[in-house]
C-alpha cells in the first residue's frame, strides 16, 4: 500500500474514539476473560481487522510469532507466549487495538522487526498480545525534496533498497543490521556506517505519525514538541505506536570505499587497537573505521573495518598519515555503490544483488546473549591484553562465538548536544562497544552457564568504561540493568536503568510519559515511567 506524500501525516480522529477521550482508569495485568472481550471488541470496532488476528487455535500462529524472533533462547517451549497477535494492514486497525486493548485491561507488546536482544517486543510474564507492524511498510521516496515516507513495519533492508532505487547519490544514517524495522530502531536511536557523518538515524527524523494511548492519529505539530523528542530515541513503545517516519535523506558519493584488514596478536592487533582508540573519533567525518575483536581458534583477531565516503585515491594518503598502523593498500579497498556497502556490511556474499534486501525470511539462527558499553577514556595497551585474555577465557570455557565491536564516535555526534534527542551519548565519548555472544546448543544449563559467563567477563571490563553511571545503549536492550515486572511500576529500577541509558534525559522523558501516558498503558519491562513526585 501507496500513500502520497501529503496524506501520510493527516490528524484523524474517528467518530467511535470521541467518546474515548476522557480519563481512563489504570488496569493490573490482563486476565484470559480480559483479552476476550478485547477481542470481542475488535469485531466490533472493525470486522475486516479480524483477518488479522492471530490467536493460538489459528494454524498461522506459530508462524507469525516466530518470523520476527531472532533469538533461539525465546524460541523455547518455557517462554510466555501471547494471548493473540494483532497485525494491522490499515492505521484504523492500530487505533482499534489500542481503544480495546486500553479499555479491558490487555497488555499490548509492540513489534516492527526482529532485533530485540532480549525480546521485549513479543514475550512478558503477564498476560499480553502484540501488535505486530509488519504489514505496514509503505516507503515512498521523494528525491526532489530529498526526503521519504516510511512506515514502522518496513525494513532498513526494504528502505535502503527503495532509497538507491530512486537515486544512487542519496542515502539514509541508520545501521547495517537490515532485517530491523524502522518503528524499533529509529526511536531507539539508530546508527551506522554514516553516523560520524550525518550523525544518527534520530538527528534525521522531520516529523512522525503515531497513535496515542486515546486512539488518535497524531503527527509533529498535533503531538507536540515534547512527545517528538521523546520518540526519537527514548523508544517510542513508551509513549504511542509509532505508525511512520519522514526522513530526511542525505548525500553520499556515486562510489564509496569499504576494506576489512585482519590483525592477529603476531601482527600487532594489540597496538592497532590502542592507536585506533586514539584516532578513529578524530579522523575526518567522511572516514568510519570499526574495530571487531573476536576469538579465533583460541586467540583473538582484530578486523578493521572501514567505510568511506570518497574514493581510494583520497582515503589511502589520509590514513597513511594518520594512521599508518593499518598499512591500507590500495589493493585492499574496493570501490562501490552504497547500496552494496549496505550489502558487504551485512554479510551478503560478494555479487548479492540488492533485491536481497528485501527478503525477510531469516529466522533465529543461535542463542545469545549481547551487552553494551562506552568508553570515554583511552584503554592502555594492559587493558587492551586483559580484554584479550577475558575474551578468550570465556570462549574456552562456554565454546561460545565471542566478539566484540568498537564504533567509533566523533564527528557529527560531537557537534550535536546531549539534550537534542533523548539518546544523551554525544560528545566526549570514543568508541561504543557491543558484546555479541552466540552459541549452538540449545540446553537449559548450558544456556544458563553462558549467561552467566557473559555476566562475569563484562564485570571484569567495567574498569575500561564508563562510570557512574556505567553506561548502554537502549537498541541493545540488556535485561540485566535493572529490569522490573511489567505489570508493575518500580521508579528504583527503572532509574537505574534509565540512568544508563538516557543519563540526564531520563527525567524529561518520565515528565513527558506523565504527560502523554499518566496511567502507563504503554509499557514493558524496561519502559518509562511516568514521574513520580
Amino acid at each position: 500500500m501507496n500513500y502520497p506524500c501529503s496524506t501520510i501525516f493527516p490528524l484523524i480522529t474517528l467518530a467511535f474514539l470521541v467518546s474515548l477521550s476522557l480519563p481512563w482508569p489504570a488496569t493490573s495485568a490482563s486476565s484470559p476473560s480480559s483479552v476476550h472481550n478485547f477481542l470481542h471488541c475488535l469485531a466490533n470496532k472493525s470486522a475486516p481487522l479480524l483477518e488479522s488476528v492471530y490467536t493460538p487455535t489459528n494454524p498461522s500462529f506459530n508462524l507469525v510469532l516466530q518470523s520476527l524472533i531472532r533469538n533461539r533462547r525465546f524460541l523455547t517451549p518455557q517462554t510466555p507466549k501471547p494471548a493473540a497477535i494483532v497485525a494491522p494492514t490499515i492505521v484504523s486497525h492500530v487505533q482499534a487495538t489500542v481503544v480495546c486493548a486500553r479499555d479491558n485491561g490487555v497488555q499490548i507488546r509492540i513489534r516492527s522487526g526482529g532485533h530485540d536482544y532480549e525480546g521485549l517486543s513479543y514475550r512478558s510474564n503477564v498476560t499480553f498480545v502484540i501488535l505486530d507492524m509488519f504489514n505496514l511498510r509503505s516507503i515512498k521516496v521523494d528525491v526532489g525534496k530529498e526526503v521519504a515516507y516510511v512506515q514502522a513495519g518496513a525494513t532498513l533492508g526494504e528502505l535502503y533498497y527503495t532509497i538507491a532505487n530512486a537515486s544512487n547519490v542519496h542515502a539514509f544514517p541508520s545501521g547495517v543490521c537490515t532485517g530491523l524495522g524502522t518503528g524499533g530502531h529509529f526511536s531507539g536511536g539508530g546508527y551506522g556506517t554514516l553516523m560520524r557523518k550525518y550523525g544518527l538515524s534520530v538527528d534525521n527524523i522531520l516529523d512522525a505519525q503515531v497513535v496515542d494511548v486515546n486512539g488518535n492519529i497524531l503527527n509533529r505539530a498535533t503531538m507536540g514538541e515534547d512527545l517528538f523528542w521523546a520518540i526519537r530515541g527514548g523508544g517510542g513503545a513508551s509513549f504511542a505506536v509509532i505508525v511512520a517516519w519522514k526522513i530526511k535523506l542525505v548525500r553520499v558519493p556515486e562510489k564509496v570505499t569499504v576494506f576489512s584488514l585482519p590483525f592477529s596478536l603476531e601482527q600487532g592487533a594489540t597496538d592497532v587497537a590502542f592507536k585506533w582508540q586514539q584516532v578513529a573519533p578524530k579522523l575526518h567525518e567522511d572516514l568510519f573505521i570499526r574495530l571487531q575483536p573476536m576469538v579465533v581458534n583460541g586467540t583473538i583477531i582484530v578486523n578493521a573495518i572501514g567505510f568511506f565516503l570518497g574514493d581510494s585515491e583520497r582515503l589511502v594518503p589520509l590514513l597513511d598519515q594518520s594512521f599508518p598502523e593499518l598499512n591500507l593498500k590500495k589493493a585492499d579497498c574496493k570501490e562501490i555503490r552504497w547500496i552494496d556497502s549496505i550489502l558487504s556490511s551485512a554479510n551478503f556474499p560478494p555479487g548479492t544483488p540488492p533485491e536481497a534486501l528485501l527478503n525477510r525470511t531469516r529466522g533465529a539462527r543461535d542463542f545469545s546473549k549481547n551487552k553494551s558499553d562506552y568508553v570515554k577514556s583511552v584503554i592502555s595497551k594492559r587493558g587492551i591484553e586483559t580484554i584479550w585474555k577475558l575474551l578468550i577465557e570465556l570462549a574456552n570455557t562456554t565454546s561460545a562465538t565471542v566478539i566484540m565491536q568498537w564504533n567509533p564516535y566523533g564527528g557529527k555526534m560531537g557537534e550535536i548536544p546531549a539534550s537534542s534527542t533523548p539518546f544523551p551519548h554525544r560528545s566526549g565519548y570514543l568508541f561504543l562497544v557491543q558484546y555479541i555472544v552466540s552459541w549452538a546448543e540449545g540446553d537449559i544449563n548450558v544456556t544458563n552457564c553462558n549467561i552467566e559467563r557473559v555476566r562475569y567477563m563484562h564485570d571484569q571490563i567495567a574498569p575500561f568504561v564508563s562510570k557512574d553511571p556505567r553506561e548502554a545503549f537502549l537498541n541493545y536492550r540488556d535485561n540485566d540493568i535493572g529490569s522490573t515486572a511489567s505489570d508493575k511500576t518500580n521508579f528504583k529500577d527503572a532509574q537505574v536503568y534509565g540512568s544508563k541509558y538516557f543519563m540526564d534525559n531520563f527525567a524529561r522523558l518520565t515528565r513527558v510519559k506523565a504527560k502523554v501516558d499518566p496511567h502507563n498503558f504503554f509499557k514493558n519491562e524496561q519502559s518509562i515511567p511516568p514521574q513520580f513526585k
